[in-house]
């Protein structure tokens, strides 16, 4: 009789134990008590022994350890086979940068803005002109032959500069400082573009991770409902807990497709700036983790190149008042023409000498350079509010990487504490039969959730640092 009811209590939790891999941690069953079981149903436990075994050693990244999160920036050289990641990602942003067609814009427009400054720096040069014309002429006066018939003329003319007031030199550095706005404009459309091709390639790495987790907790539920199912056949009273471990597969299967769809969109977003096929993300775990000085970043933020354009559109603006101001100076040239008549009153005749101009009344000139000189200053006050911005911004960003870095180091704590409790519960519930099976579940799904939690750390700490290497000198610059 004793027997009898003892058989039933031995072999669900000896059929769980093996489903949840905990031979590694639990004692042995006694000898005698394994002599009772039913070889049939021992059979089917231990069949799912190899497949149920604790599957998170297969995967370096599921096994949290503190020294995969630095706790300070380490200037140690990096390993090659660690660079291989940081490469790969390098090359990803060279090849987003030279497919992007707003990049292609942006180089176009720089090239153009050099050709004004040849156009703006030949003003100083010598210009030479030819003139025709073909007619008729009809001329005379008392005492002289008339001229009368067809007529064709031809003219030649040269004239340079010979002081203009330093008005060619500040039109040129006008269009100079423009030119340079204009490269770093390029810069900064390609900074854009890396941005947001290492965005999304790290939300690529980052759901590929979470859908492993996800499929890692789903096959462990798989095993246990496999289990489950074969205590029922034996004890029709656990059926609650079958639905309570068929339900929580479920919901790990609908999380790792979630997962898997937000991977396919990041992937769908991504080949839109690289191209097809996609690189792997291997080794992206913990590419960026390494968090920049806030100092060093505000160094920084006056040489990056959106700041440093609006410095030289401001710096346009004061040479180009300067320009409407030598305006209003004495210009003076020299001049050369000649002029030759064929046909009816054949002429001839040659000209040259020293020009002079100088403004006496031009209403419209002071109003131009003074608003020359509040476009500057606008310029310049845009520039600084633009600066604060974005040291403001880095402030901001740097918190939330520090905080990520933070929450990372803490769940490798609690990582390492579930894992415990994990154990603990199984122990408790197979040996003493103080926890039940939905303590067990409850345990495994908050292991689970933890590991999430754990990844979303890595990559958001990640994705702040590109973030702020993007604010500073450029993703590219750290990448290298």
């Amino acid at each position: 009789m004793a027997r009898k009811n003892t058989k039933p209590g031995w072999m669900p939790g000896a059929m769980l134990a093996v489903a949840l891999g905990a031979a590694t941690i639990a004692p042995a069953v006694p000898a005698a008590t394994a002599h009772r079981a039913a070889p049939t149903s021992v059979s089917k436990a231990v069949s799912l022994k190899n497949d149920c075994v604790d599957d998170e050693g297969s995967d370096p990244r599921s096994a949290p350890d503190s020294r995969s999160v630095p706790l300070a920036p380490s200037s140690t050289p990096v390993p090659a086979d660690a660079r291989a990641p940081r490469t790969n990602l390098l090359n990803i942003v060279q090849q987003a940068v030279r497919r992007s067609n707003a990049v292609g814009a942006s180089r176009l427009l720089a090239e153009a803005a050099q050709d004004d400054i040849d156009e703006a720096r030949a003003g100083g040069l010598p210009q030479v002109s030819a003139t025709g014309q073909i007619g008729g002429i009809d001329t005379g006066a008392a005492g002289t032959a008339s001229a009368r018939g067809s007529q064709f003329q031809a003219g030649l003319t040269a004239a340079a500069p010979i002081y203009d007031g330093g008005r060619v030199r500040d039109l040129t550095d006008w269009r100079r400082h423009l030119a340079e706005a204009a490269r770093f404009g390029e810069l900064s459309a390609q900074e854009q573009v890396a941005l947001q091709a290492v965005s999304l390639t790290l939300e690529r790495s980052r759901y590929t991770v979470e859908s492993e987790v996800y499929q890692q907790y789903a096959h462990k539920m798989e095993c246990l409902v496999g289990a489950l199912q074969t205590i029922v056949e034996i004890d029709h009273g656990r059926m609650s807990e079958l639905v309570q471990a068929r339900k929580t597969q479920h919901q790990a299967e609908l999380s790792r497709d979630q997962s898997l769809s937000q991977k396919r969109l990041a992937e769908v977003r991504l080949a839109r700036f690289i191209g097809e096929p996609l690189p792997p993300t291997e080794g992206l775990t913990s590419v960026m983790l390494d968090i920049p000085a806030l100092p060093d970043l505000i160094t920084m933020a006056s040489r990056a190149s959106e700041i440093t354009a609006l410095d030289e559109q401001a710096d346009a603006l004061d040479s180009y008042m300067r320009a409407v101001l030598d305006g209003q100076k004495p210009q003076i040239g020299w001049l050369v023409q000649a002029t030759r008549s064929l046909g009816a009153g054949n002429a001839h005749s040659v000209s040259g000498g020293i020009t002079l101009s100088v403004p006496l009344y031009s209403p419209g000139t002071t109003a131009t350079a003074s608003a020359a000189r509040k476009r500057a200053s606008a310029a310049r006050l845009q520039r600084d509010d633009a600066l604060e911005a974005r040291e403001h911004r880095m402030g901001e960003v740097h918190e939330q990487a520090e905080h990520a870095m933070d929450r990372a180091r803490h769940l490798v704590e609690i990582l390492h504490d579930s894992e415990m409790v994990r154990n603990f519960t199984l122990q408790q519930w197979q040996q003493l039969g103080r926890r039940s099976l939905f303590d067990v579940m409850a345990a495994e799904g908050d292991h689970y959730s933890m590991r999430v939690q754990y990844v979303d750390a890595l990559y958001d700490t990640q994705q702040s640092n590109a973030l702020l290497w993007s604010l500073g000198l450029g993703l590219a610059v750290h990448l290298q």
